[in-house]
């Protein structure tokens, strides 16, 4: 294999003790986790340029911290790329994913979740390409369920049936919190 033009390395250091931050119950636990899961090594962002690959940004909160870590730990700028497309949509379909409210590409511009995130610059994966290296894999598949980045549903998913999910996801997360 040819050599990569640009020398990888890692840079965060990641505690195993702590859990998957996506699936805790409220933002106050998932953000003083995330603090505790990574800590970025100085020696490697020192004075760099650094581009952080992650295999999403669905609310923001890891990488927002990640972002906030490797400045401190030095870097000059900071560029993110994300594997998914952006997730602007819920997923109604049983994989438990936060109401779209939560979604941090729901409502903003790649440059206003640059702004967020205080990243130099993002690029994401395009739903096209994603669905083609699908298809490439198995060209048997027509069709992929991509609603978390299309917002396409089917039929029997309309927007009233959107609201209610997001009310009940509000009202299960409160209990959870209150519980």
């Amino acid at each position: 294999p040819a050599e990569p033009a640009l020398p990888y390395r890692e840079g965060l250091v990641k505690n195993r003790y702590i859990g998957r931050t996506f699936i805790m119950p409220d933002q106050k636990t998932r953000s003083s986790s995330v603090r505790r899961k990574l800590n970025a090594m100085s020696a490697v962002f020192e004075g760099k340029n650094v581009l952080l690959v992650d295999d999403s940004i669905v609310r923001g909160t890891t990488m927002s911290q990640i972002v906030n870590m490797v400045r401190k730990a030095g870097a000059k700028r900071v560029y993110l790329a994300s594997a998914s497309p952006p997730v602007k949509h819920a997923n109604v379909y049983g994989v438990d994913m936060p109401s779209k409210r939560e979604l941090v590409m729901a409502n903003l511009t790649e440059e206003e979740l640059c702004e967020r995130l205080g990243a130099d610059g993002i690029i994401f994966q395009t739903v096209d390409d994603l669905l083609e290296a699908g298809r490439e894999l198995n060209p048997n598949i027509v069709d992929f369920e991509a609603s978390c980045f299309t917002g396409h549903y089917l039929p029997d998913v309309d927007a009233e049936y959107l609201e209610a999910q997001e009310v009940s996801d509000r009202a299960s997360r409160s209990e959870a919190v209150i519980s």
